[in-house]
């Protein structure tokens, strides 16, 4: 039996950040995959570099992939040393990616990761994020939203 999978994943050491994501996206599910990387690639992440700014992942011939995420390269990698910006493939139950490739065909979805980290057993993990894109006056609410949070909590604080 398989157990479910919590809320939020047990993170121990994140990699690497979409930041932005949670700005020019609303985020509606969020999955945790797997992905399959060289030798290399694991240690280069290991010692923190790698970066998902500008990176996606689309469904393609049955499989989800991570495309234009950097991981460079090893500095004492010898020749068989990775290449940078390959696509790499995402590890995701089959039902998960059924799901994630309906979402984005019909409803206009797209997948953004969110994060790179090694969970609680090491493994290296990505927190793939099924998202609709924001217009410009969406980004802007959420800015006179997140201002007024601040602003609030700025109040109470003062007060007692």
């Amino acid at each position: 039996m398989s157990r479910p999978k919590p809320a939020t994943f047990d993170k121990k050491k994140i990699v690497a950040e979409n930041r932005k994501a949670r700005f020019e996206y609303s985020i509606d599910t969020v999955y945790e995959a797997g992905i399959a990387l060289t030798g290399t690639e694991v240690k280069s992440l290991r010692f923190g570099e790698g970066s998902i700014a500008e990176s996606y992942a689309e469904v393609r011939d049955g499989s989800v992939w991570l495309v234009n995420a950097n991981v460079p390269e090893f500095s004492h990698g010898n020749r068989f040393n990775h290449e940078a910006k390959r696509p790499r493939k995402l590890l995701l139950h089959e039902r998960e990616i059924n799901k994630l490739h309906g979402a984005v065909a019909r409803e206009g979805m797209t997948l953004v990761p969110l994060s790179v980290y090694f969970n609680g057993r090491g493994r290296a993990k990505v927190e793939l994020a099924l998202a609709k894109g924001r217009k410009d006056h969406d980004k802007r609410a959420a800015i006179k939203e997140r201002e007024w949070k601040r602003e609030a909590g700025r109040i109470m604080r003062d007060r007692g």
